[in-house]
């Protein structure tokens, strides 16, 4: 049974041309120090059926919408949203789609929310872990919060590289660490400016097992120490990330999930895999799957949570899909 559980993958991405295309006229030729991976539709069918994963939600994610131009943003975040209504229209039951949205313009991007999950249909919104200068939850960005919370949103979290100018040389590429380390800020700022605490309807997917906060559970803590800040999170740090959720994309070590289980609320924890955003994807994703499939810390009901039904239990979309073993 356990060797074919079947699983609900809830981090792909897919690389339409329309993204592809409208990145090269600006001369982005893929994500971070990367070239575009090899995705094509057809191998990521073929891929679902190899694996028993029986369903995916799909985002676009990094490099994200925004290059400096709003304008450019703007339209290529409608082309995106559009090209990703698409692809669920043709497969309602095996893809749920993360709508883009267009920072730093907040009024756009709240009008952005509408057409996405209104119109579109989609099934969440991606917010990317910082937007030029600003990580996620800074007040300048509290009136897409607000919309969110009272949507009651899916929020799907994803980290983009910083800016390294200025950072000491290092001769490993920037993705190996920066991008966890961009996922760890974002949580941080998010605690630190009280945006979890008053918008408690969002539903944060955290990436990659919230990047490295689960080891940094005792250094957070230190803003229940800090009078203001604790006015800002009065329920404690502790108690906040226990509210979000995680999934276990390119993180499925035994060490890594064991240290997310003593933080995560286990209702709370996906399958995921990056797919096709990692060196060797097809292994990253193969390995992952066995990864959660074999974990001796999950007993057979965790790891059916953490396999599929924690995502059939969030997305209304899965909730009558049908999950058998092979």
């Amino acid at each position: 049974m356990t060797a074919s559980l079947p699983l609900i993958d809830v981090h792909q991405h897919v690389i339409p041309d329309v993204y592809r295309n409208a990145l090269a006229e600006i001369g982005v030729m893929g994500s971070g120090e990367n070239p575009w991976p090899q995705w094509t539709l057809a191998r990521t069918l073929e891929l679902m059926d190899e694996t028993s994963i029986a369903a995916l939600v799909i985002s676009i994610a990094s490099p994200g919408p925004y290059f400096g131009d709003v304008a450019f943003t703007r339209r290529l975040v409608r082309d995106c949203n559009e090209a990703l209504a698409r692809l669920v229209a043709d497969r309602p039951k095996k893809f749920a789609a993360m709508g883009f949205v267009t920072l730093p313009d907040v009024g756009a991007a709240v009008r952005e929310v509408e057409y996405a999950l209104d119109v579109l249909k989609l099934d969440g919104i991606n917010l990317l872990t910082h937007t030029g200068d600003r990580y996620l939850g800074e007040p300048e960005e509290d009136e897409l919060y607000a919309e969110l919370d009272r949507r009651r949103a899916i929020v799907f979290v994803h980290p983009v590289r910083p800016p390294l100018q200025g950072l000491p040389r290092y001769s490993f590429g920037a993705g190996y660490t920066e991008l966890v380390f961009d996922t760890t800020r974002a949580i941080a700022n998010l605690l630190h400016t009280g945006t979890l605490a008053k918008h408690p309807n969002i539903r944060f997917i955290m990436s990659h097992m919230g990047g490295v906060t689960p080891f940094l559970l005792f250094r957070l803590s230190g803003f229940d120490d800090d009078p203001k800040v604790r006015e800002r999170i009065p329920d404690g740090v502790a108690a906040y990330l226990g509210r979000l959720y995680y999934d276990v994309a390119q993180s499925a070590a035994p060490l890594s999930l064991r240290a997310l289980m003593d933080i995560a609320d286990p209702s709370r924890i996906f399958f995921g895999t990056d797919y096709p955003f990692a060196r060797r994807a097809e292994k990253v994703l193969k390995d992952t799957a066995a990864a959660v499939r074999g974990f001796e810390g999950f007993d057979e009901t965790l790891r059916r949570k953490v396999a599929f039904d924690n995502a059939r239990a969030l997305f209304p979309r899965f909730a009558d899909l049908q999950i058998v073993a092979r």
